[in-house]
């Protein structure tokens, strides 16, 4: 089964997608996309079957998605309490996975057509070396497309992200890029995996399932959660409409709650780069007290100061992140 999908919608779905975007539509959405073992179990298949299976409604659920205007999909593909699964069951996933990103080379000029950027987010490391290759030069052959993202979350859990976040600011401050004040929280959120992409508006999880399973928890603080009942291959253009339309009925409360945060966001920011201006003011002062004006100067030295130092350390984890796939997409597959 291709990535992408060709076909048109039909006459209903086209009227009921016509309808839904004449309000606001999720520009990203996320999708756990649980149930396959339970569809394999429920059709008397194998399970290695119910994971090709839950793939091609992936295929078909971009579809869907480039009709209702849907530029950036993110979905769970692999999650790091997967490798506690059966040797069977890994290996089988490891298998999988070697397929479709083989396909998706396959597939570049279909890809570029399209304009679709494949990412990968996770620990490649904890992956065996050729899927790690593969999954480089998947990559990099899509990193130019731009008019629409999909997000493949592979050898990933968010609390594994968030630490690895930690390290990155660790490591940039051990390297003297940053300064331990410079940390925050845009800050960490510019560390994630996620960070080329916005927050999704939408998150949907399949199978009936109630809960995140460590997943982009960072990045869904103010999104809307949507959990439906169907197995993920029996999903259905409808049950996105439905998932979609319950997101434009929140879709106030969820755009004020984020303005809200951006604000406390701001405003902390703020009251640190004060506080720390304040202390270079003091120990580089003659012990006199510095007047207002003195004080805002201060303040838009120590700011400009640590907007170049974020932006040099930002650019040097770029080239970091950047290097490690060139590397690996330069390497021999077969080697």
């Amino acid at each position: 089964m291709s990535w992408i999908r060709e076909g048109e919608l039909n006459l209903l779905e086209k009227i009921s997608a016509n309808i839904l975007k004449a309000g606001p539509m999720p520009k990203h959405v996320a999708f756990i996309m649980d149930g396959n073992r339970r569809f394999a179990q429920k059709k008397n298949m194998q399970r290695q079957e119910g994971h090709m299976q839950g793939f091609d409604k992936l295929a078909e659920t971009l579809r869907w998605c480039k009709h209702l205007n849907i530029r950036e999909v993110t979905v769970y593909a692999f999650s790091i309490e997967n490798f506690k699964r059966s040797k069977d069951e890994v290996d089988g996933l490891m298998e999988l996975a070697r397929q479709k990103f083989e396909k998706l080379l396959d597939e570049r000029e279909n890809l570029e057509k399209h304009g679709v950027c494949i990412r990968v987010l996770g620990d490649l490391n904890m992956l065996p070396l050729d899927l790690q290759q593969l999954i480089a030069k998947a990559v990099l052959s899509t990193k130019a497309h731009n008019k629409c993202f999909l997000n493949v979350c592979f050898a990933y859990t968010s609390r594994y992200e968030i630490t690895n976040a930690v390290r990155e600011m660790a490591w940039g401050v051990e390297r003297g890029l940053i300064k331990a004040s410079d940390v925050s929280e845009p800050l960490l959120s510019e560390c994630l995996y996620s960070n080329q992409s916005p927050n999704p508006d939408l998150l949907i999880r399949t199978s009936g399932e109630v809960r995140l399973s460590d997943f982009l928890l960072w990045q869904t603080s103010h999104s809307c959660l949507v959990f439906q009942s169907v197995l993920w291959p029996e999903y259905s253009f409808w049950n996105l409409c439905e998932a979609i339309l319950q997101y434009q009925l929140n879709h106030a409360s969820i755009q004020k709650a984020r303005e809200l945060h951006r604000e406390q966001e701001a405003l902390q920011q703020l009251e640190a780069d004060r506080a720390c201006a304040a202390e270079h003011l003091q120990s580089h002062g003659n012990g006199k007290p510095a007047d207002g004006q003195r004080r805002r100067e201060a303040l838009l030295q120590y700011i400009a100061r640590r907007e170049e130092r974020v932006r040099d350390f930002l650019d040097a984890l770029k080239r970091k992140r950047d290097s490690y796939f060139a590397d690996l997409g330069s390497a021999d597959v077969s080697a």
